[in-house]
């Protein structure tokens, strides 16, 4: 099988496995926490009734009250009838907590209850975390050809020199980025989400897709959501691409620094070359002479070159 035949197969693997991780840890959580839940509801429920049977109510078990009731609303559960009729913990509540934990996005809206579900989240992320981000480079290594390195070639055919090439590629491609990965989303979330304006939208989607995840908004937790799971499932994979992208950003940033000397300047260090190594084949020792020179890596470029075969002024043909 040819080399890129099974770098796509092998990414396809590992995209599959992701997935699989994912449902296992929602399978996991949602067996631990989803029992501790209900638990907690119902003691939230008796407390709420002994609240209310009180005959005379004075500041000392009020604020007992408030402090069981604020306790309980931080693992996400509440004594509002109209929030206590979906769970935190079910199938896609678990798999959209999972997917927070190794993408560190981890909004912290929905905390494990139990201490195995925490020793659990430890070890799950422990995985999780490296593996997502081994995904997301192989992902964006994918890429890098068809949206960066053709687009930048195609503008340098066209008579632009490599420098303004690069930088024109970066403003579109940052272009592209912020109107399908923050604009867009962020007027689907605003229209979904009844309580969001468009600027809470742009305003979850910039703190999302930079790993910041403060919290505040949380798409998918209103009780009265349609949809609720499959709105989750898309979120997820809302967060996996946008999380892709800003990758690839990056990625092309650090190679437009790279040729405008930036990198060099701030003695940083510079963005590997091997993004076209999958698309070259092997250089062949043995070849004919109308066979055209293979492309050779910086890397192999950069070797000394053996006594022997370095050209003297002996060595040339007189004709």
């Amino acid at each position: 099988m040819h080399s890129a035949g099974r770098s796509w197969l092998l990414l396809t693997g590992f995209i599959l496995f992701y997935i699989i991780y994912l449902l296992f840890g929602a399978l996991v959580f949602s067996s631990i926490e989803r029992p501790v839940e209900d638990q907690l509801r119902n003691d939230m429920e008796a407390l709420k009734q002994e609240f209310l049977n009180q005959s005379c109510v004075n500041a000392a078990s009020l604020e007992r009250f408030l402090v069981k009731v604020l306790t309980a609303n931080k693992y996400g559960v509440s004594v509002l009838r109209n929030s206590s009729f979906t769970s935190n913990w079910d199938l896609t509540s678990s798999m959209f907590f999972a997917n927070t934990l190794v993408t560190t996005v981890g909004y912290g809206h929905n905390t494990p209850l139990s201490d195995t579900g925490k020793a659990f989240s430890i070890a799950y992320a422990l995985i999780g975390v490296p593996f997502t981000m081994l995904v997301l480079t192989a992902c964006v290594q994918r890429l890098m050809y068809p949206l960066v390195v053709a687009p930048v070639g195609l503008l340098q055919r066209s008579g632009m020199e490599p420098r303004p090439a690069t930088a024109l590629h970066f403003l579109l491609l940052l272009v592209l980025v912020v109107l399908f990965f923050f604009l867009a989303p962020a007027a689907v979330f605003s229209t979904v989400e009844m309580t969001w304006s468009f600027l809470d939208g742009v305003y979850f989607c910039f703190i999302s897709l930079c790993t910041i995840g403060l919290g505040d908004f949380v798409p998918g937790t209103h009780p009265t959501q349609k949809y609720r799971p499959l709105y989750q499932v898309a979120v997820m994979v809302y967060l996996f691409v946008g999380l892709m992208m800003m990758y690839l950003l990056l990625r092309t940033f650090h190679k437009m620094a790279d040729l405008h000397g930036l990198t060099t300047f701030l003695q940083l260090p510079r963005c590997e070359e091997s993004d076209l190594d999958e698309e070259r084949e092997p250089i062949v020792e043995n070849r004919s002479e109308n066979q055209t020179p293979h492309y050779v890596t910086e890397k192999e470029a950069s070797k000394p070159l053996e006594p022997g075969s370095q050209p003297s002024y002996n060595s040339i043909n007189k004709g």
